[in-house]
């Protein structure tokens, strides 16, 4: 069985769409469509953009989105997903390319998202960090003793699991990740603390715009980030896309998940390489690709 899964932030880089708008009148006007929907020219700042122009979260995001989603939708008759899952950002470019919510309604809750999750980090600052090397169980009960807000919030493969939190808080933690043998604990250049309680406001946002978008039954299951579990059900797939950015990312649980339901094949949809990487480290048998920008018509 194949499954394709869709990276999230951090997998953005300049130039990112171009060749698909230049080799494809159908990505030419899903381009031109986001452009309108979004107010400003996204376009441009994908094809023409510094690095820095793409690390602001309210562009970072929709680019991301846009890149994965008009290029999957520019091969539809080639791709014929069983199941789908996507990192943190990448769920909603998965729930498009399942059917379950149109591209249009897909790209405003994603910029919601951004801008929402942008305000949170002003209003909570916070960051994430990386840790390598250490059992999850361990790396949770660090979390714990640690006052303030700390939690693991990406669950990446076995042995790196991404935390979450105030400054102060996951600076100490990393003095005793690295205490506790860690082969490596660093303070990630992220804008925020993503997928911690400092996320609850942009959660309460994101909310009342998902509540008021139309989501249609899926072509294939969704495995979720918030459990790793696949969903079909309209109201759940909601309720866990709600939860998401408060909660952890799963994804070690998602593809093993899938591995245990048949998946055999994984085909990352969209920029970098970074998730069949993680799927290699998680299960070292299990066949990964990409699906490249070569021959689109």
């Amino acid at each position: 069985m194949k499954a394709y899964i869709f990276p999230g932030q951090g997998a953005q880089f300049p130039g990112m769409g171009k060749d698909l708008f230049d080799s494809s009148k159908t990505a030419a006007d899903f381009f031109n469509i986001a452009n309108e929907i979004l107010g400003f020219k996204i376009s441009n700042i994908m094809f023409n953009g510094t690095s820095e122009d793409l690390r602001q979260t309210s562009v970072t995001q929709p680019s991301i989105f846009l890149h994965s989603v008009i290029f999957a939708l520019t091969k539809e008759n080639e791709i014929t997903p069983e199941m789908v899952a996507g990192h943190s950002l990448g769920e909603f470019s998965a729930l498009v390319i399942n059917k379950s919510i149109s591209f249009e309604d897909g790209l405003k809750l994603v910029s919601i998202r951004a801008n929402a999750m942008q305000k949170a980090c002003e209003n909570n600052p916070g960051t994430m960090a990386a840790v390598l090397g250490l059992e999850d169980n361990l790396v949770e009960k660090i979390c714990e003793e640690i006052q303030g807000v700390v939690v693991a919030a990406n669950y990446n493969c076995p042995g790196q699991l991404v935390i979450s939190g105030e400054i102060n808080s996951i600076e100490l933690a990393c003095e005793k990740f690295k205490e506790a043998g860690a082969r490596r604990a660093l303070v990630l250049p992220v804008g925020g603390a993503f997928h911690s309680p400092l996320m609850e406001q942009a959660k309460n946002e994101l909310e009342d715009a998902i509540n008021k978008t139309v989501f249609s039954s899926p072509i294939c299951p969704i495995y979720q980030n918030v459990n790793g579990l696949p969903f079909s059900s309209e109201n759940e797939i909601k309720k866990n896309l709600i939860s998401q950015l408060t909660s952890p990312v799963k994804w070690t649980q998602s593809v093993n998940n899938m591995i245990a339901d048949g998946a055999n094949e994984f085909i990352e949809v969209g920029p970098g390489k970074v998730l069949q990487g993680l799927v290699r480290k998680i299960n070292r048998d299990i066949n990964c690709s990409s699906l490249n920008l070569e021959n689109v018509e």
